[in-house]
């Protein structure tokens, strides 16, 4: 199991609370969540209890302010760790209409513009067939951010996105965080 610390304020002050399991409503933990150490593990936090909102994608390492983790606000409500994303070789295929129908793209490596790699500036479903991928709504590795393990998503609300905006991906890799980044778990 992997283990994390939440802090209400910056650089790891004022009431913490550790966590080792998966939780879907931290709230009586603490109020708002304002820094972070990954001690192990991988874990996706969400923005709302029951795993719902905004999701933030966490390898080992410290994150001293919301911004460090790429953060919208200091709203963590529910946590879950991460398990078997670690892969030999990662494939990843999205398509632009929902159901896998339309033009289809395969993918191996990470990608900083979907736009320039494919001349999409959306997806509406995809199919992980190897390893796992963090999903972002911007180019270069910005905006929200949807884990997505092995398994079949027939639209992009099944990735837990509210719109089927898609600009970059990466690779869940093995390997130490990159400082002020979530590039690389």
């Amino acid at each position: 199991m992997g283990k994390i610390v939440f802090y209400e304020d910056k650089n790891f002050q004022g009431r913490n609370y550790e966590c080792s399991s998966d939780s879907s409503d931290l709230s009586s933990y603490f109020s708002r969540c304002n820094s972070i150490k990954v001690e192990s593990g991988c874990w996706v936090l969400y923005e709302r209890p029951s795993y719902a909102g905004y999701q933030y994608v966490l390898s080992p390492g410290e994150y001293p302010d919301h911004q460090h983790w790429m953060g919208f606000s200091d709203s963590i409500r529910s946590c879950r760790f991460v398990r078997n994303v670690y892969g030999k070789s990662w494939k990843i295929r999205f398509y632009d209409k929902q159901g896998f129908g339309g033009q289809a793209a395969e993918w191996i490596e990470d990608c900083p513009s979907i736009y320039e790699a494919f001349k999409f500036r959306e997806f509406r479903s995809c199919v992980v067939m190897d390893g796992a991928w963090v999903l972002y709504e911007q180019p270069d590795y910005h905006g929200h951010q949807y884990f997505l393990e092995r398994g079949e998503y027939p639209s992009y609300t099944d990735w837990g996105a509210t719109s089927p905006a898609a600009g970059s991906f990466h690779r869940v890799l093995r390997g130490p965080g990159l400082p002020g980044k979530v590039l690389r778990l």
